[in-house]
């Protein structure tokens, strides 16, 4: 289905505000999850890969079925995958992507285990060779946790860049990181930004405008650079952050939202997250098992 037959998308674009977004006034809870569902169904860029089943974690190693299963549930409604990582199973979700006609966002996950790295940028680089990926990504939100120094950073970027002289090749953090640090943007072919206005306590009535100047901040940095938004999303469930509240009906406005304006403003953006996934619980509080558009049991949540 594309975007232009389905009949709620044309309603939702019909009410569309702007910078505030689409109009919810008049739209009951039931008529919210019919639009959520025919949104999501047109399709949309991108999503982030949620590999983990419950009780698994990274570390453990996920076998190419269980990639496969999900990839088939996910591939009618997007264009593109991202994956976080290229060991322990994760170097299956490029390839099985490929098989099944999406492009790859391909990310090597650094950190201050400086073997490890090796690892993931070898793995990243071999991916790559095998035409496995169409973006490589060094590193995710490394200079956030503060893991490596920017030189070091910089160092990782330059070396995938020469190995990969015809893939595009960037490096995924929060939007302000890139005006921060000009000498990422310099080394990057592309912008990789993180918006989440859940993070900064956005109320929702106010999140896609936040997420508007979040990625204007960072196509200002880019200074003539493509920008692509790698992660934005809403959680369904658990605790609340300042105004932004997590509960179904958000995450469903959210949702509707960020890909109605993807599509007016020809933004390209990767959802987070398609499926549910425990482990998140102790590293984001409860809310981190609940960015999925699928619940931890790969059912559609509405």
């Amino acid at each position: 289905m594309s975007y232009r037959e389905g009949h709620h998308f044309s309603l939702a674009k019909n009410n569309y505000k702007g910078h505030s977004g689409v109009d919810f006034s008049q739209v009951s809870v039931e008529e919210l999850r019919e639009l959520w569902l025919e949104v999501l169904q047109n399709g949309m860029h991108g999503l982030c890969f949620s590999m983990y089943e419950d009780g698994q974690k990274p570390g453990d190693v996920i076998t190419v079925e269980q990639v496969q299963r999900r990839i088939n549930i996910i591939k009618l409604y997007t264009k593109w995958v991202r994956s976080f990582s290229c060991i322990e199973g994760n170097e299956h979700i490029p390839r099985v992507a490929k098989k099944n006609g999406l492009k790859t966002l391909v990310g090597a996950w650094l950190s201050d285990d400086l073997e490890m790295n090796e690892t993931e940028i070898e793995a990243l680089i071999a991916l790559a060779n095998e035409g496995c990926v169409d973006i490589a990504a060094v590193g995710n939100e490394v200079l956030y946790r503060n893991d490596l120094t920017k030189e070091q950073l910089l160092e990782y970027i330059n070396r995938v860049k020469q190995a990969l002289p015809d893939i595009q090749v960037g490096y995924v953090d929060a939007y302000y990181e890139f005006t921060q640090h000009p000498e990422i943007v310099d080394a990057s072919d592309v912008v990789l930004s993180n918006c989440y206005p859940y993070w900064e306590g956005c109320p929702i009535e106010h999140s896609l405008n936040h997420m508007q100047q979040m990625f204007g901040q960072a196509t200002d940095a880019a200074r003539g650079k493509k920008v692509i938004i790698t992660e934005t999303g809403w959680p369904s469930q658990g605790s609340s952050l300042k105004g932004a509240v997590s509960n179904a009906e958000n995450a469903m406005k959210y949702f509707i939202n960020s890909q109605v304006w993807s599509a007016k403003d020809n933004v390209e953006i990767f959802y987070f997250s398609s499926f549910d996934e425990s482990w998140k619980v102790g590293s984001e509080g409860d809310v981190g098992a609940y960015w999925g558009l699928w619940d931890k049991n790969e059912k559609l949540k509405f």
